[in-house]
């Protein structure tokens, strides 16, 4: 099976086609049954068909799909509302996507910026990050694979290592031109990388931003909406953001993207500096607030201890084989001690959706509504395929 030639080649596409979705389960075009692992990028939290959110599509599809944000939108206004009291920030900008979440963040950062009189302000992101493909977010993110060939890239940012406070201060001490850190929580992309001192690491950032008057700007487009077993993974360190992104989760698989503010973000953005067509629309908004409707009925919570359940699987199965999981929640990297990438092919064979990145790790990216057995039969599932793997005699054969 192989893709039209009609479409342009950006995506290796693997040889399976979906019709149908429901829960953690997937079925193809010739009716054989997967067992999802990824829900889409992280995307269907609740799901795949979620009643609850096909309902509230259909819905509003039959009352009213768009009207613009010429407009009062009140779906919107409920849903910032909402997601502003569930996060403690203060104010929502709506999008389409994870980009433009955070693209909208670095508008805000540059804003700062010029308000203390920094002509040339500058933000400082990660090596090995992940926010984005469009120029700004390609130029943040801390991949040059991904921006080859698309060089004169944006100016304004300052890299560092990930995890790294004292390069971070080193950055400070000699340039006077860091108005923002753009940071996610845990990085997903190159495989589900935490720091060292967990959560704890974002509330050294918050202190460093708060010394230096800086915009703490956390990108949570993946570990956002209930991921980590918290509804923003910052919650887990007792601290609030500057600016935060989400997407991917928000409306378990209808497009919407929000950029929230707080503090001293809150009222960087005013009539005329920044905007969208489709951003924010009465069908996206429903989606999302059926969403959240789901995941704050327990489900967050479930994927805290599913999480756990999880990783407590892979240690007794594969531990002795050198595996290790990070991670938090169902955001979960099985790391094996090897390149590991044929692994989704012969996983797929086998009825199993798997994502790896960094050559060796298993992304583990499922519906946070897993129930204990399925937890099991996924630990079970993919253990089988990782010791057959990591054996001897697979070796002798490649």
């Amino acid at each position: 099976m192989t893709a039209p030639i009609t479409l342009m080649p950006t995506y290796a596409r693997q040889p399976v086609a979906f019709v149908r979705g429901e829960g953690i389960w997937l079925y193809d075009s010739d009716g054989k049954r997967y067992l999802d692992t990824t829900a889409g990028i992280a995307v269907c939290g609740l799901g795949h068909a979620h009643p609850g959110v096909a309902k509230a599509i259909a819905e509003q599809a039959s009352t009213l799909v768009h009207t613009s944000n010429l407009y009062r939108v009140p779906l919107q206004e409920q849903l910032a509302e909402r997601l502003c009291a569930v996060s403690g920030m203060s104010r929502a900008f709506f999008g389409n996507s994870g980009a433009e979440a955070n693209e909208a963040a670095i508008k805000l950062a540059r804003l700062h910026g010029y308000s203390k009189g920094i002509e040339t302000p500058t933000i400082i992101v990660m090596e090995n990050s992940f926010h984005g493909r469009t120029m700004a977010t390609l130029t943040a993110t801390g991949n040059a694979k991904i921006q080859e060939g698309f060089g004169p890239l944006v100016q304004g940012f300052e890299r560092v290592p990930f995890d790294d406070l004292e390069a971070i201060k080193a950055v400070a001490a000699r340039n006077p031109n860091i108005v923002a850190i753009l940071v996610e929580p845990i990085q997903g992309e190159s495989g589900v990388r935490t720091a060292k001192a967990g959560f704890g690491y974002l509330k050294s950032l918050r202190e460093l931003c708060d010394q230096h008057d800086w915009l703490l700007m956390i990108d949570e487009i993946q570990t956002g909406n209930g991921r980590t077993g918290r509804y923003f993974a910052y919650q887990h360190a007792g601290i609030l953001p500057d600016v935060l992104s989400t997407a991917k989760g928000l409306g378990n698989g209808f497009p919407i993207g929000a950029t929230l503010v707080s503090g001293r973000a809150t009222e960087l953005f005013s009539p005329g500096k920044h905007g969208t067509t489709y951003g924010g629309t009465p069908l996206g908004c429903a989606a999302a607030l059926a969403t959240m409707d789901g995941l704050l009925d327990g489900v967050v919570a479930n994927a805290e201890v599913m999480g756990q359940r999880i990783r407590d699987g892979f240690t007794r199965e594969l531990g002795d084989l050198g595996v290790y999981v990070e991670g938090a929640g169902l955001m979960l990297g099985v790391v094996l001690p090897k390149p590991c990438t044929e692994l989704v092919a012969l996983a797929r064979e086998a009825g199993v959706l798997l994502i790896v990145s960094a050559e060796n790790r298993i992304r583990l990216l499922p519906p946070l509504i897993l129930t204990a057995a399925e937890s099991d039969e996924l630990v079970s599932r993919i253990s089988a395929l990782a010791r057959a793997f990591l054996a001897p005699s697979h070796e002798a054969r490649a």
